[in-house]
Parts: C-alpha cells; structure tokens; sequence
C-alpha cells in the first residue's frame, strides 16, 4: 500500500478545520491541523508534506506570510489558499506570495479534493514526460523547469500543466473553458481570474526568446506560438 498523501492545513476557524481534516481523512489523506500560521510554519520546519492548505486570514501569521517563508525553504510544495477575500489584487497577491491556487469560502469539499488531485498531477496524463521544446527552452514537465541556456527556471503545478497544454495546442486556439475544467475543476469567473494570472505568469518566464508567444483570442482562449 502507497503511503498516505500528507496535508499541511492551517485553520483558525476550529470547527472548520475539524470538518476539513475529517472529510479529507475519509479520502485517505493524512491531515495536521494547526489553528494559527506560526504554528503551521514551525510544522512545517520540522516535517515533510505534499500539500499545504492554508487560509489567508490567521492569527500570529497570515497564510500569504507563511506561504513566502515556506518558499524561502520549498520551491515546489503545492499550496492552496482558503478565503472569504476575493477581489482580483488579493488572488494576484496569494499567487505572488508562492500559493497555487486560491478557494474562495464558503466552498465544497468535493471542489476542495478536485483542486488538490489537480495540483498533485493525479489527473494530468503527462506527468510522466521529460523534456520538450520550446523555441530557445526546454520544458521538463516531471521536474516543473524551464531550461533557457544556462538559466533554470521553476514553474509551479499549476503553471506546468496549463503550459503543457498550450503546447499540446500549439498555434491553434485552447478554449478557456476546457482549461478551466481541467486544470481549475470549473469555468466560473473566479477561476477564469485566476487562470489570467498565471497566463500573465507563463509570459514572463518565456520571454526571453521573442518568438515565443502568447495570444490572447478575445472571448475564446488562448493561443501558444513558437
């Protein structure tokens, strides 16, 4: 039998932890709850998880401050954001701070595992798959790297699986839609933010060979030219 997938969730909301670690638990996950995000950081030193969850408003330590100190030690560990926060420069701030996705409260568990199976690979059929090239780059999917010469460059869960998309798509239009679906769990608006965000992201860390490029196709999706 596989070892248990081990969750870092930071709380403060106790009777809201309580039900989170134990819907989690009934899915087989091994769940440690801390009630504030000093006390989850600490944790955090000391032992090794697969996944965070953290909620952004916490005592002693918020979630976006745990999360930049956990990047400082971690540059891959998935980290999901809870919060009633939804407005788009607080996703934009969770995602600067190190997080990979951002559930907005009041949300369903079912939502909850989908995101955490996604971050984890667990529905990604290309986990597997090394190198591929893109103009100037080589992309390692398995290892979440972007290689430009000498450069390394890390990509996040999410970030490789939407990259990984486009380039199965390459110069053709990928539907926001189906993005959504795959890698997000929904095409809600919240998630389309989000999915803008990392877009935005992506650009960045490929732009240093200019024929690579981005498109945004208003009101369809996106589209990958290299």
């Amino acid at each position: 039998m596989p070892p248990k997938i081990k969750i870092l969730l930071a709380e403060d909301e106790p009777a809201l932890g309580l039900i989170i670690k134990e819907s989690l638990e009934t899915r087989d996950f091994e769940v440690t709850h801390c009630l504030n995000g000093e006390a989850a950081f600490e944790l955090f030193t000391k032992q090794k998880f697969d996944l965070l969850v953290l909620d952004v408003m916490m005592p002693k330590k918020d979630g976006f401050s745990v999360a930049k100190d956990v990047r400082k030690m971690d540059k891959k560990v998935p980290i999901i954001f809870l919060t009633a926060k939804s407005q788009t420069q607080d996703v934009i701030e969770g995602f600067n701070a190190g997080g990979n996705d951002y559930l907005k409260k009041p949300f369903s568990m079912e939502e909850l595992i989908v995101r955490i199976h996604a971050l984890l690979g667990r529905i990604n059929s290309a986990k597997n798959e090394e190198k591929i090239s893109i103009g100037n780059y080589n992309f390692n999917f398995t290892k979440q790297t972007l290689h430009f010469s000498e450069l390394i460059i890390t990509l996040t869960h999410r970030e490789a699986a939407l990259l990984h998309l486009l380039i199965e798509n390459k110069n053709e239009i990928l539907d926001r839609s189906i993005v959504l679906k795959k890698i997000w769990g929904n095409d809600d608006f919240f998630n389309g933010r989000s999915m803008d965000v990392f877009i935005t992201k992506l650009r960045k860390k490929l732009n240093l060979d200019p024929n690579i490029q981005i498109i945004n196709v208003r009101g369809q999706g996106y589209k990958l030219i290299f």
